[in-house]
């Protein structure tokens, strides 16, 4: 894999960060130094003209599916039927007649991210009796090999159950020893058909092993609401507050007023966090709501172009745009509350340190044209430059980072 274009020193003058006043930002062995006008750079820094354009912090993809993606390979039609059950079976047969190399896949996607600005990813993995660990082994290859350039969280994901498929939980445990740091599950109920069997193999999981935990739920209306309590009892229990999400959670948006204020309540107690997707077909869990509850609010691309969805591309300003457009967000703040989920909302569940735009901050950050981060967030321009770490990983939505030759 060649490397980024690798400065001692990167000054950045004329940039605007956060769409704000504009200053020079100076980053130096990895960090950021300094955030003021008029700074004279270092011997031998190189010094770029930002004109103006808006300074963003990396953005972050805090749900995503790294082993599923057709990206780069031919278009496939979508074939997948209506029901998660349709769909968990089409990809299983999908799967057995391609046999994709999943490292290869992986990182195409994730260099289709770098160009788009994100640099901190958290990939659910599947792990099933079927696939064994072949997926979470690729992609930890694919892992290995960009480290230096974006983060990556695995959550080892028993995406066919745990209950029905025996050996699934020995699986998961082998993953989490070879350095998933998540467990994850998916509706408890509605897939395994025994919420407490499922949530209990989890959380056992995670707390022997000090092992956070991600977990799908797609179970609707009062069967999601019950299955969130019992989330909500292990969390207590073991005590993983803010080391516990729960992604999608439409049944936050389809319970009656008052049985979703005691879930708020509770979700805000227990720390527990939620990651939405805006789906288009689905209840969306109440983001505004949610945050001024105190609620982490999470978000992330889900599945690009693979064998559940024909869509996405990586772009987590887009997938800001498509959950202020799903919540009815229309003010600049309101808008800016979507920015915020996929930025800070998402460096809080991953539990990034030294992530902003402040000194002492990783230099990782986005430059793109644009006069205020509404407008960002509404019309998501090319990004002109994407830096990691100090180094320069994308130019004019090109990620400079070769793929890797095995």
């Amino acid at each position: 894999m060649a490397d980024p274009l690798r400065p001692a020193d990167l000054l950045l003058r004329n940039v605007r960060p956060m769409a704000g006043m504009a200053v020079d930002v100076l980053a130096t062995g990895g960090l950021i130094a300094r955030v003021a006008p008029g700074i004279a750079p270092p011997a031998g820094a190189l010094v770029i003209d930002g004109r103006g354009d808006v300074l963003l912090p990396a953005l972050v993809d805090a749900h995503m599916h790294l082993d599923k993606t057709f990206w780069g390979l031919p278009w496939r039609p979508h074939e997948a039927g209506p029901t998660t059950l349709e769909r968990i079976e089409n990809e299983r047969r999908l799967r057995r007649e391609l046999r994709l190399p999943i490292d290869t896949q992986a990182e195409a996607l994730v260099r289709q991210a770098v160009s788009r600005g994100t640099l901190h990813i958290r990939s659910h993995v599947d792990i099933d009796t079927e696939v064994g660990l072949r997926n979470f082994e690729g992609v930890m290859t694919a892992r290995r090999r960009l480290r230096d350039v974006v983060s990556i969280q695995v959550v080892a994901f028993p995406q066919s159950g745990v209950v029905t498929r025996p050996g699934t939980a020995d699986l998961l445990e082998r993953a989490v020893k070879d350095g998933a740091e998540l467990i994850g599950g998916v509706d408890p109920s509605g897939i395994d058909g025994d919420a407490r069997g499922q949530l209990d193999a989890i959380f056992g999981i995670a707390g022997r092993h000090g092992a956070g935990v991600d977990i799908h739920l797609h179970d609707p209306g009062e069967q999601g609401a019950e299955q969130i309590r019992l989330i909500a009892e292990r969390t207590r229990a073991l005590g993983l507050g803010g080391r516990v999400a729960i992604s999608h959670a439409f049944c936050l948006g389809m319970v009656e007023e008052r049985e979703a204020a005691r879930l708020v309540d509770l979700l805000r107690e227990q720390r527990i966090a939620i990651m939405t997707t805006a789906p288009g077909d689905r209840p969306t869990p109440p983001v505004r709501r949610l945050r001024e509850a105190g609620v982490t609010v999470g978000a992330g691309s889900d599945g690009v172009r693979d064998a559940w969805t024909p869509f996405g591309n990586a772009d987590m300003l887009e997938r800001a745009m498509l959950i202020a457009y799903r919540n009815g967000f229309r003010t600049d703040a309101l808008v800016h509350g979507a920015f915020d989920v996929v930025t800070r909302g998402n460096a809080a569940v991953l539990g990034l340190e030294r992530y902003g735009l402040e000194p002492g901050a990783r230099a990782d950050f986005v430059l793109l044209p644009g006069e205020t981060l509404g407008e960002v967030v509404a019309m998501r321009p090319p990004r002109a430059l994407v830096v990691s770490g100090g180094r320069i990983v994308a130019r004019d939505g090109r990620c400079l980072i070769s793929p890797s030759s095995g």
